[in-house]
């Protein structure tokens, strides 16, 4: 029986991976290091910055400017004027609302950015008090510490958590900590979600899956 819904922020609840990774491709590619928004997407997605900076300057040999971090920060708040939440969320809120099951979220951004975020598309008093950031863990995704320290913390049991996401580090976060996971694939292939329980195309068919987990 699922007792609490853990969900990703980041293309789950706020439409705004398309903005995040084309901001990163673009300064990446500033700093010497080329990058397209799809690589970016392969091979940044779910992950943190704190995890970025260390495969990117892996890859340039050289240091990432110190100030990479705010400037990207800076250009995606400026980008959140106009962020949406992603379609039908709103309706799957109402839904577990209605059903009396628990949700939060759980995301690599920062809570600063995981606020500005959920401010921006009328959430953030449905989450208040249960955000939880990979600045709260040792370890982010594809660890499981995150998903762990939110169970935990919400007073679940793994077992009876199921996590939301978009992205295979997300995905394989969820299976570590011994979750059940959907796979939105939405802007993500499905087959890089082929290790999640059930993958989904549309956030109408999520009560279905949650339901029946």
């Amino acid at each position: 029986m699922t007792e609490l819904v853990i969900f990703d922020n980041d293309g789950v609840l706020v439409d705004s991976e398309r903005l995040a990774n084309t901001i990163l491709a673009g300064l990446l590619t500033e700093a010497g290091l080329p990058y397209t928004f799809e690589e970016a997407v392969r091979d940044f997605m779910g992950g943190s910055m704190v995890s970025m900076r260390q495969k990117a300057e892996a890859q340039l040999g050289s240091p990432l400017p110190a100030d990479l971090e705010d400037r990207y920060h800076q250009r995606l708040f400026d980008g959140f004027a106009h962020l949406q939440p992603v379609p039908g969320v709103r309706e799957v809120l109402d839904q577990l609302d209605a059903d009396g099951i628990t949700y939060c979220l759980a995301s690599s951004g920062t809570h600063r950015r995981i606020h500005t975020a959920l401010t921006a598309v009328g959430f953030w008093e449905r989450f208040e008090g249960r955000i939880f950031s990979s600045e709260d863990v040792r370890h982010g995704k594809p660890a499981p510490d995150l998903f762990l320290h939110a169970a935990s913390t919400m007073g679940v049991k793994p077992t009876d958590c199921v996590v939301v996401e978009d992205s295979p580090l997300g995905v394989a976060a969820a299976n570590a900590a011994g979750m059940k996971v959907f796979g939105f694939a939405a802007m993500t292939a499905p087959e890089k979600l082929a290790a999640a329980t059930a993958t989904f195309h549309e956030m109408a068919a999520l009560p279905t899956l949650i339901q029946t987990a």
